[in-house]
């Protein structure tokens, strides 16, 4: 009987805890109705500003095609380097024996060659000996000149004058072909990479000059390339632009640019009106009764009125100041629209 009384016992926990899941469930469903204030977005004026980054026109990450250990490291972080310096030596002992031999073989073949020429000369060598003569002396010069240009590869030289901005390696490293070994960085003209949307990139083309902004100063660039809606997700595309003023800005530091003739996704929303779950931002917007919690992209901006660059539509009604308002939870509008300072 004791196993009877265990089943129905179980039985009767498992409607139990059935019965307070459902109830939890439904109380979770029913939030309470909440009175909420709504806050008027505008079109932006004169454009809005996309965040960028300033980098150098010239970059480059040195990495070599052999397999060796790291000899000598000859540069350090933000140490200044000519064209053609020698900036990181690996070890080549291997490579040179190699090469060494190769050259002696090729002196023998080349003395051979020399005396096939001379019996063809006097028509005591045939023209398929002078022919197989010439083949080995192709042959081996051939084999010189790929292990010099792999001894060349051990010789880590900067392709232009720049400066170091990483060292990815120490002395004593072994690394592999593609290896990262040093970031170079080249001086003299600088360009501003951002990531557009593609109704942002409508007013822009190639040519236009557009002003900018960096730690406090004001310049101006010209835009090189635009891709627009290159990214199969996003939808988004890249800017390069060219800074024409002021020079010499630094490198890696944040800048914005400000897009011009931006409408449809030109929209600007008060700061109260955000909320903010980890990284994400969104707005609270009024449909059908209810809160709906809707994510969105902003641009660059100052003061209470940020610029929305995705994510909401100029007939959206966006609720100001909502608090621990809920997703779905059912709201009263009252007292009109909000339209901020």
């Amino acid at each position: 009987m004791k196993p009877t009384v265990v089943l129905v016992l179980t039985a009767l926990s498992l409607i139990t805890l059935a019965c307070g899941h459902k109830e939890a469930h439904s109380e979770a469903k029913e939030l309470p109705r909440v009175a909420v204030s709504l806050v008027a977005g505008a079109a932006a004026e004169g454009g809005t500003w996309v965040a960028a980054t300033l980098q150098s026109t010239r970059t480059a990450t040195l990495s070599t095609r052999m397999a060796a250990q790291v000899k000598r490291v000859h540069v350090q972080e933000g140490q200044r380097v000519a064209a053609g310096a020698l900036m990181m030596a690996l070890g080549d002992e291997d490579l040179q024996a190699q090469l060494k031999a190769a050259e002696t073989g090729l002196a023998t073949v080349q003395a051979h060659h020399r005396r096939i020429q001379a019996l063809f000369e006097q028509k005591a060598a045939t023209p398929s000996e002078l022919e197989g003569a010439q083949a080995q002396l192709a042959q081996a010069q051939a084999g010189v000149a790929s292990l010099k240009a792999n001894v060349a590869y051990t010789q880590i030289r900067a392709p232009f004058s720049g400066i170091v901005q990483s060292r990815k390696v120490n002395e004593g490293d072994f690394v592999g072909p593609g290896t990262p070994l040093v970031e170079l960085v080249g001086e003299g003209e600088q360009e501003l990479v951002a990531t557009l949307s593609e109704g942002e990139a409508k007013a822009l083309k190639a040519g236009l000059k557009v002003p900018f902004e960096s730690e406090g100063i004001k310049g101006e660039a010209q835009v090189t390339a635009l891709a627009a809606g290159g990214d199969a997700f996003s939808h988004k595309g890249t800017l390069r632009a060219r800074v024409l003023s002021p020079k010499g800005l630094r490198q890696g530091s944040f800048a914005r640019i400000l897009v011009p003739g931006v409408k449809a996704e030109g929209l600007r929303i008060s700061r109260s009106a955000l909320v903010t779950r980890g990284e994400l931002t969104g707005v609270f917007v009024a449909k059908d009764g209810h809160a709906e919690l809707r994510w969105i992209s902003l641009g660059e901006g100052a003061g209470d009125s940020l610029p929305v660059r995705a994510g909401l539509k100029p007939e959206d009604r966006v609720i100001d100041r909502p608090g621990s308002l809920q997703d779905g939870q059912p709201i009263d509008i009252s007292g009109g629209v909000n339209h901020g300072k």
